[in-house]
């Protein structure tokens, strides 16, 4: 059995940011395990503009960020394997994969990095009457047919769910010539990025009806048509709202989740919020030496915190393959817990003791909030309080914890995030 110092499970945005972290970081011994036939993960189906603002302070497209990762990766001759499929992964790190070349072959880690990204909500958990005929697609599977394979799916479009896939989907749809109806969105807000909101349905004039969603699809064979209905507080059709669109297509919007068949079958502590791993500050999981970052561990709405929370991951992984068992400090461990309109928080714990001298504690919202205080306590005492015009789920937060506001707290519990309107 081979031996590597890093596995990193994965090859998309984050895995390659944690690989590149970990080697600058002085680890030599890593490798990448990537299922597709080629590194990048879904960056390279994402052709508009947007991403590297914040990382390379310039605007690029999904292949052209990914391209200047994997072009690091290479620089710094990080190994990888290309049409890999890791089946499983031991409590010991061994991590059993499967490729053409190797057959079944496994390799024991020091260190695992989970980065498997995510994936789209299918049909069959929306409970949809109708039968079951072409033209209905997840907007994900829509956007690499038509981005990587060549394809025009439809010319007649409905969209259900307004996620940032979705939304930039309507637009996409809407250059190649087809026309996008409606998007119906079955939350009372949209589940994506404002600007999205703005440049793919606004400036294209596409109706965004928000607490509607679909009740019958019409066709056999291909769709002809669908019904929207308006929902009540309850999120369940309205008699009497229905209102019909003949469409050849309908692609669907409905969120994404997290990749952990891995990770559950590990025995990791997993967060029934996020649907990703519970995890440290340092992004380690409930399973020790094991760490989780990007898309797997909670969706993120920026490729760019992606890189940012992978490189910690990435260093993290290093630091601990480079320290030893004998080593490793005492850890003692805070709780961080989200109340009042905060669903969450990653991390959800804090090693006040040995954390680096900022923690970027990141959360999202439950609903649409207006003028609303993002507040922060420690054991019960209020330690800061900003401001926020507008709060949304479809917009990732954070807070920066500061190592030094500890030090007046030395046997600290509990930190809390929460909403306040006052």
């Amino acid at each position: 059995m081979k031996e590597h110092a890093i596995v990193i499970i994965g090859g998309g945005p984050a895995g390659l940011a944690a690989a590149v972290a970990a080697k600058k970081a002085g680890e030599p011994d890593i490798l990448i395990l990537e299922r597709d036939s080629c590194l990048g993960g879904i960056l390279n189906q994402c052709i508009h503009n947007g991403f590297g603002l914040h990382t390379f302070k310039e605007e690029l497209t999904g292949p052209e960020y990914a391209a200047r990762y994997i072009a690091m990766a290479k620089e710094e001759g990080i190994p990888y394997k290309l049409n890999t499929m890791v089946i499983d992964i031991s409590k010991e790190k061994v991590v059993t994969a499967i490729n053409r070349e190797e057959g079944l072959f496994q390799v024991k880690a020091g260190a695992v990095i989970l980065a498997m990204g995510c994936r789209e909500r299918p049909r069959g958990a929306l409970n949809i009457p109708g039968y079951r005929p072409a033209g209905i697609y997840s907007a994900g599977t829509a956007q690499r047919l038509m981005n990587i394979e060549g394809y025009s799916v439809g010319r007649e479009v409905v969209i259900l769910g307004s996620g940032d896939i979705g939304l930039i989907m309507a637009r996409r749809m809407t250059l190649e010539g087809a026309k996008v109806k409606v998007v119906a969105e079955l939350m009372p807000y949209s589940g994506g990025l404002k600007r999205n909101i703005v440049q793919c349905l606004d400036d294209y004039g596409i109706p965004l009806k928000l607490s509607h969603t679909v009740v019958d699809i019409q066709g056999k064979k291909r769709v002809t048509g669908i019904t929207l209905a308006k929902v009540g507080p309850d999120r369940k059709p309205i008699p009497g709202t229905e209102e019909h669109y003949s469409c050849d297509t309908l692609l669907l919007s409905v969120g994404l989740i997290p990749e952990n068949e891995l990770s559950r079958g590990m025995g990791i502590a997993m967060s029934p919020v996020t649907s990703g791993p519970e995890v440290s500050d340092r992004l380690e999981t409930s399973a020790e030496g094991v760490f989780a970052c990007g898309n797997v561990l909670h969706v993120h709405d920026l490729v760019d915190y992606v890189s940012e929370e992978a490189a910690l991951a990435g260093a993290n992984a290093a630091a601990y393959v480079q320290k030893g068992k004998a080593e490793r400090s005492v850890r003692r461990m805070v709780e961080l817990r989200a109340e009042n309109g905060v669903r969450y928080t990653v991390p959800q714990t804090l090693d006040v003791d040995n954390m680096r001298e900022t923690v970027t504690v990141r959360f999202r919202v439950a609903d649409v909030y207006k003028d609303r205080f993002i507040a922060v306590y420690y054991d019960g005492v209020q330690v800061s309080k900003r401001r926020k015009k507008v709060l949304a789920p479809g917009e990732m937060e954070q807070v920066i914890l500061k190592k030094d506001s500890f030090r007046d707290y030395p046997d600290l519990k509990k930190i809390v995030i929460r909403t306040e309107v006052e």
